[in-house]
């Protein structure tokens, strides 16, 4: 990363301890969801967020996520919230529907409440590519939090 004279820059903060998550898992496609709240959990110990300051909400799939995600920002209790779930693509035109709209509203939660969500809602054409990409993705997703987490609480209190 550059380092620029005379400005302030916000650098990366991957501290977790203090802070406050909650997990939206959609249990559609179930031993993808594992794999991905597995891979966030033990992700989030790594970087110091207390397993005591994490709360975990299960709801039946993708769609079902942002309502979750929207009721737990409502409470102001979370510094971020993290969305998991698999979309696999079917033969049908519902994958697109559910892909489309859960993302749409994670972002919308996101953007209306001002609560950081990291989006591990894996599309993906087969369970295989899902399986391959679920540990990755709960990892990065549990970084992501923590990150927006610290930029937010960093910004409120540069202000």
């Amino acid at each position: 990363m550059a380092e620029y004279d005379n400005i302030f820059e916000y650098k990366p903060d991957l501290d977790g301890a203090g802070l406050r998550l909650g997990i939206v898992d959609g249990r559609f496609n179930q031993d993808v969801a594992d794999g991905l709240l597995s891979a966030c959990t033990e992700e989030l110990d790594k970087l110091g967020v207390a397993s005591g300051d994490v709360e975990i909400v299960t709801v039946p799939g993708a769609l079902e996520i942002p309502l979750a995600l929207q009721k737990l920002a409502s409470t102001g209790h979370y510094d971020a919230l993290v969305a998991l779930g698999a979309v696999i693509r079917g033969e049908t035109y519902h994958f697109e529907v559910v892909s489309n709209e859960s993302a749409d509203g994670v972002m919308t939660v996101q953007l209306d409440s001002g609560v950081p969500i990291a989006n591990g809602i894996l599309t993906t054409d087969s369970d295989g590519q899902a399986e391959e990409r679920m540990h990755k993705k709960g990892a990065d997703c549990a970084r992501v939090a923590v990150e927006m987490a610290n930029l937010m609480q960093t910004i409120d209190e540069k202000q």
